[in-house]
Parts: structure tokens; sequence; C-alpha cells
């Protein structure tokens, strides 16, 4: 009977490491909308839109640096959706958007729509990270119950 308990115990602890299906199809969705969007970004740097290098400009940078922006993101993103390096993809792609933050608050943006903005997209970023990992949720301070 002990035995039964600890590998019913064993059985548990596995499944929380992996999560549920469920967890994981919406880490899938949360984290594809954010790719799919930074993807989108990165794409119109690379390619010199037009309303991209006007944007550029208006936010105080130089067009010559939309191409690195651009290469930069890329390259952040496509680290994210490598599973061995998601959680450096993460953190990088987490800096990268810190900066955008802080640019829109040196330009006076609005709040809601510009400035917390790459806030959304992080938060989409790492809750969908998290629900496809749930193994890195025991790096968080949060109160657990068994």
């Amino acid at each position: 009977m002990e035995a039964q308990s600890t590998m019913h115990g064993q059985v548990r602890s596995i499944t929380a490491l992996r999560g549920s299906t469920r967890q994981r199809v919406l880490g899938r969705f949360l984290s594809g909308f954010a790719v799919l969007f930074l993807l989108f970004d990165a794409a119109g740097k690379l390619l010199r839109v037009q309303a991209v290098l006007d944007a550029t400009v208006q936010l105080g940078y130089p067009t010559d640096v939309v191409i690195w922006l651009g290469l930069i993101l890329l390259a952040c993103v496509i680290t994210y959706v490598i599973p061995q390096t998601s959680v450096l993809g993460a953190l990088l792609l987490t800096g990268y958007l810190g900066g955008a933050v802080a640019t829109h608050v040196r330009i006076h943006s609005p709040l809601a729509t510009h400035v917390l903005f790459p806030i959304y997209v992080a938060a989409f970023l790492w809750t969908g990270l998290l629900l496809r990992q749930p193994a890195l949720r025991m790096f968080l301070p949060i109160t657990r119950t068994t």
C-alpha cells in the first residue's frame, strides 16, 4: 500500500512538471501570438518599410539603425522559439522590449497604447513560456499548495 502511495505521488509530481495539455496549448497560443507580432515587426524593419522608417524617426532614431534593430529582434525571436534556448530568448526579448518602453517614455507617448504595449507582449511571451514549461514555475516566488 505504501509503495502504491509513493508511486502515485511520483506520477503527480511528473504530471505537475509537464503541465496539462490545456496549459501547453494555451502556452503555445500566447507564445505564438507574441512571436507572430514580433516577426511582423522585424520584417517591417528588415524590409525598410516606409511607415517603419517614419516611425523610427518620430521615435528619435536615425533610419540607419532600423536594419540592426530588425536583425537583433529576429535573432532574439529565433532564440525564443528554439525550445532549448527559449528562456534565454525570453530574457533577451525582455531587454529589447524594455528599450521600447524606455523610448516611448522618453518621448511622452500615451501610456496604455504605446508605453505599456511592449510590457503586454513580454507578458504574453513569459506566460506562454511558463505554461509550456511548468518546471520554470519553481523559480517564481509564489505560494505553493499541495
